[in-house]
């Protein structure tokens, strides 16, 4: 589970605040996308309010979830794709990559709609579905690799669960 405590630094740390349009132009796919990309299944919803931020980085972990202004000046992976929850039905989102290649992908369910993870309120998820811990997860453990066509991924979404978060107990 992912605590208040792993958030603490990264609310913490000294960055430049995050532009909200920064990656959405390179990671909007096209109608029919047949070149290099990451076609996201969306499993364990807690409802369908707010927003989607589909995001991904360079697949390391100095790189993985640092600021996207820093990353795109310094010339770094980064894509953002943002759209409403769908009302209903199967909620899938694609986003471009530059080519094929490993890439850490996360998921915000941005309930409040605030454009930043409220470990109180919003969801949470990686590729790989890794266990979160009191940590962000490794870079390793939250990335998908690429070909050279769409990819499929199936991404678990996580929610505040006592004083950590985890997927939600399905019945």
């Amino acid at each position: 589970m992912l605590s208040l405590a792993a958030l603490l630094p990264v609310a913490a740390a000294p960055s430049l605040p995050s532009t909200p349009d920064l990656g959405k132009a390179e990671g909007r796919c096209r109608p029919g996308e047949s070149g290099p990309s990451f076609m996201v299944e969306v499993k364990g919803l807690k409802d369908r309010t707010g927003n989607l931020k589909l995001e991904v980085y360079p697949a390391n972990d100095k790189d993985f979830l640092a600021d996207d202004n820093v990353l795109v000046s310094e010339g770094k992976t980064f894509r953002r794709v943002e759209v409403p929850v769908p009302a209903s039905g199967p909620v899938r989102l694609c986003v471009r990559v530059p080519g094929p290649g490993s890439y850490g992908v996360s998921l915000l369910h941005d309930r409040d709609g605030n454009r930043k993870f409220g470990w109180k309120v919003d969801g949470i998820g990686f590729a790989g579905n890794p266990k979160l811990g009191w940590n962000k997860p490794r870079s390793a453990k939250a990335s998908a690799t690429a070909g050279n066509g769409p990819t499929s991924l199936s991404i678990v979404m996580n929610y505040r669960k006592g004083l950590g978060v985890a997927p939600l107990e399905t019945k």
